[in-house]
């Protein structure tokens, strides 16, 4: 099997060595062997790293994704926790299309001023309640 040293990992992920060896040290990847002073790792590491990156960017911790992977370094990606995630991202994305919505109006609103505009005064209303909470759960 031909290793990749921490270079050609660095390169070909886009990962810095620095965080490669951070990665290291806190668990999410492993290196097999050095040569010279440099780590060696296996081809699965590029895999391991495009994990690493889509659960980072989806808003897990790093101590979250450690616990994605086996002790072979394989996934084990806990299904639950990644719909939940999802969710989430879900909900942000329509936080966020309304405020862009909003800013828009805002942006291109004829009025001559905007406290003039009844759509402006009632996006505000609507973005100063802020997330609607769930109420108690009646049985």
């Amino acid at each position: 099997m031909k290793f990749l040293d921490i270079g050609e990992v660095a390169a070909r992920s886009g990962v810095p060595p620095s965080a490669l060896r951070h990665y290291e040290t806190v668990g999410l990847i492993a290196s097999v062997s050095r040569h010279g002073l440099r780590r060696q790792f296996p081809p699965e590491v590029l895999l391991q790293l495009k994990l690493i990156a889509m659960a980072k960017s989806a808003g897990f911790s790093l101590a979250d994704i450690a616990g994605m992977f086996r002790r072979d370094g394989m996934p084990d990606l806990p299904r639950a926790a990644f719909h939940h995630k999802a969710e989430e991202i879900d909900r942000r994305i329509a936080e966020l299309a309304a405020l862009s919505h909003m800013l828009r109006h805002v942006a291109d609103c004829p009025a001559p001023s905007h406290m003039d505009c009844p759509k402006f005064r009632q996006l505000i209303e609507t973005a100063g309640a802020g997330p609607k909470k769930a109420g108690p759960v009646r049985g």
